[in-house]
Parts: structure tokens; sequence; C-alpha cells
């Protein structure tokens, strides 16, 4: 089980915040164009952040920062729509699905089949909310049926999975160096 001390949350959730600031959509702060980290980031707070209030927080943070970046695009019409409150499930989903992690979570190799389970699984249902949401919700499709939504699926999906994979096996690097090193400086005080 995965369990950080309160100084390791806080140096988390400063990180998942900063990481969101420069990744989600081309705004102020993009850097050079970053692949959107917002799954990953709702991903990892589930699993290292274990106040509930983390969620909410997170989510301010990324209607503030499509508010602030669509108001100045003029492309608020498009995007911020009725179907943007499916949002809201979406994001909650790969935040449950980390916590859901964070519980089964051990220190060794064969956390990879649950880690990758709780993933794909949440990025799953979390794109099928999303993408159904807007699909059926945004009022910007005139027909709607279950073949177009499962086409929005096939077309969104992966493009959606491969920074989710790629920044949250970054995080598990730092997460199992850091755990090397706690166990280097406790052994070398024996």
């Amino acid at each position: 089980m995965i369990n950080l001390s309160s100084r390791a949350q806080l140096l988390a959730g400063l990180g998942l915040i900063l990481l969101l600031a420069l990744t989600r959509g081309h705004h102020f702060a993009s850097v050079e164009h970053l692949p959107s980290a917002s799954w990953a980031v709702f991903f990892l707070a589930g699993v290292f952040l274990r106040p509930l209030w983390s969620f909410p927080l997170l989510f301010l943070e990324a209607v503030l920062l499509d508010l602030s970046y669509y108001g100045w695009s003029g492309a608020e019409a498009h995007c911020i729509t009725p179907a943007y409150g499916m949002l809201v499930p979406a994001y909650a989903t790969l935040w449950y699905a980390g916590r859901r992690y964070a519980r089964l979570h051990r220190d060794r190799i064969a956390t990879l089949g649950p880690l990758l389970l709780c993933l794909l699984t949440g990025a799953f249902v979390s794109n099928l909310l999303s993408s159904g949401g807007y699909y059926y919700l945004s009022g910007n499709f005139e027909t709607t049926s279950l073949a177009g939504l499962w086409g929005r699926i096939e077309q969104y999906l992966p493009g959606k999975l491969v920074p989710l994979l790629a920044y949250t096996g970054f995080a598990a690097m730092l997460y199992t160096l850091s755990r090397q090193f706690k166990t280097y400086q406790e052994l070398s005080r024996t």
C-alpha cells in the first residue's frame, strides 16, 4: 500500500499542480507543447494524495486553466458546453482508479499487473464519460449513435493512453528511486 508522509504528499501535490499548469492545453505556461498530463495528474493524485480535497482542488485548477485559455482564444463556445460537466465523473474515475491502485500496490514487480489494470480501466471509463459526454451533450453533433460513440473512443483513447502511461511510468520511476534512496539512507545509518 502506498502511504506517503505528509511532507511527501505536499511535494507530490505541488508537483502535480505544476504539471497540470505546464501541460493543460496551450496555456501561459505551456512548455513547448508537452502532451497533456491531465489524466495522469488525476490518477497520480489518487495514488499519492490522501486528503479528499485534493480532487476538487485539482479540478478547480483545470477549470480555471481552461477558462483562461478558451476565453483568450475564442474557442469557449465550442469547448465549454453542457458536456463540460462530464469531466467531473471522468476525472473522478481516474482519481478513484489511482486510490484503488494505492491500496493494491506492493513494492515488487508483481505490482505492474494491478497498476496496468487500474490505469487501463480508469482510462477507458474516463474516455467513455468525457468523449461520450461531449458527443451526446455538447450540441456539436447533429446525429448521434452508439457506433459514432465507439468511433470516438477508437479515435481518442489511444492518443490519451500514451501520455497517461508515460507520465505514470515516470512517476513510478521517481517513486521507486525515492524508496531505494530511503532504504540506502537507513542502511547507511546502521
